[in-house]
């Protein structure tokens, strides 16, 4: 039987810091501090809410960060 993989750390970084932020400096910010997967919705998005290692998820209203979470 195949090993189960087992998912890398996330970076030592909170969601918060994001908040406020341009979205493109966001998402390049993130990508830098070693998120994977960096997912951008409009408000009110309808998504999926199973937990992802690995990805930082971002609200942007008017070009701007108004929210961010984990998974």
């Amino acid at each position: 039987m195949a090993p189960i993989p087992t998912p890398s750390a996330e970076p030592d970084d909170s969601p918060d810091t994001y908040v406020g932020l341009a979205a493109d400096r966001a998402e390049h910010l993130a990508r830098e501090r070693g998120w994977p997967t960096v997912r951008t919705l409009p408000p009110g998005a309808i998504i999926t809410m199973e937990y992802r290692v690995g990805r930082l998820n971002f609200e942007v209203k008017g070009g701007r960060v108004a929210r961010a979470w984990k998974g």
